[in-house]
């Protein structure tokens, strides 16, 4: 199962990032290596949200990553949340559909 972690970044998110950076960076390092997090990064035009995608079991990778970011602990991120992402297409969708999704 896929889950989706976005945060709603605060403003002067790229200006205050970068004394936290190094350290964000090296957990989600440590997320990918575990095979909890895909992938990740910032929208841009403009950067006002992140999004995160995790995958296994349960959302509380993704919730643990979230809790313990320093871009959260530090007032970066206004608001995080985390959904499960029900995939129907695409190479690693998954093989069941949840009851209530329809593409």
């Amino acid at each position: 199962m896929y889950y989706l972690l976005r945060y709603e970044l605060g403003p002067g998110y790229v200006e205050r990032r970068e004394q936290y950076r190094q350290e964000h960076l090296a957990l989600a390092r440590e997320a990918h290596l575990r095979g909890d997090l895909v992938m990740g990064g910032t929208l841009a035009d403009p950067v006002d949200q992140a999004v995160f995608l995790f995958q296994g079991d349960s959302a509380a990778p993704a919730s643990r990553f979230a809790a313990s970011d320093p871009y959260v602990l530090h007032g970066l991120v206004r608001h995080w949340q985390v959904r499960p992402w029900v995939t129907e297409v695409g190479m690693e969708a998954g093989a069941t559909t949840h009851p209530h999704t329809h593409m």
